[in-house]
Parts: C-alpha cells; sequence; structure tokens
C-alpha cells in the first residue's frame, strides 16, 4: 500500500517537475532582438552632450546592450548612414517598451533638436 502511494507521489512530484521545465524553457525560448538606430546628427556637440548620455542611461535600465555605438561605418553597398547604434535586449517586446517607456519619449524630445532617428527592431535567427 504504502508502495503504491510512493508512486504516485513520484509521479505527481515528476509531472509538477516537468511543468515547470517546459514553462521554463518557452521562456528562454523567445528569441533575442536587435535594434538598429540610424541617427543624423545636426548639432553634433549638444546632441553628444544633451541627449546622449540620459538616452544610453535609459536604455540600458530598460535592459539594453550596447554592441556598437558611432563608431566607424563603412558601405557595403549604398549610402552608409552616418551614424549608427546597434542594441540587444532579451526579445523584441522588450526592445518596443524601452523605446516606448515615459522616460525615453521625453528624452527623444531633446534629441529630436539635434538629430533625426531611424530606428528598427529585428529578432534573432535560432542558433
Amino acid at each position: 500500500m504504502k508502495t503504491r502511494y510512493l508512486a504516485i507521489l513520484a509521479m505527481a512530484a515528476g509531472a509538477g517537475i516537468g511543468g515547470l521545465a517546459v514553462q521554463s524553457l518557452h521562456a528562454e525560448g523567445k528569441p533575442q532582438a536587435y535594434v538598429i538606430v540610424e541617427v543624423d546628427v545636426a548639432n553634433q556637440d549638444a546632441y553628444l552632450k544633451e541627449y546622449v548620455p540620459s538616452a544610453g542611461k535609459i536604455l540600458r535600465e530598460n535592459g539594453a546592450t550596447y554592441l556598437a555605438r558611432g563608431g566607424k561605418t563603412a558601405s557595403i553597398e549604398g549610402d552608409a548612414p552616418k551614424r549608427i547604434v546597434v542594441l540587444s535586449f532579451d526579445s523584441i517586446e522588450k526592445a518596443q517598451a524601452a523605446f516606448n517607456s515615459e522616460a525615453y519619449r521625453e528624452n527623444r524630445k531633446i534629441g529630436l533638436k539635434y538629430a533625426k532617428f531611424r530606428i528598427f527592431a529585428i529578432e534573432a535567427v535560432s542558433p
């Protein structure tokens, strides 16, 4: 009789652990996202002084990791953008939330005084 209860308890525990594992794998299964920002800066000094530090802080607080930021660009085909920023996020939803946050939208008003932006996100491919 005790063996029967022990077997039922073991099966229930296994089902519970299996359910948690599936849920964990599903959460980990969302693809990472990359955000590409093309920037046409009209006033470099003001842009770097008034906008960049606070924008960087806000985006990092919202999960961004900078992969490239204003470095040298080279055209492979077509015209190269003047300035590019590449960020990574845990998911495309987190990227959208960061750029739609109240703090970022308020700070963006400052950035728009000195530059034009083109911002888009793409999901990473699964390895």
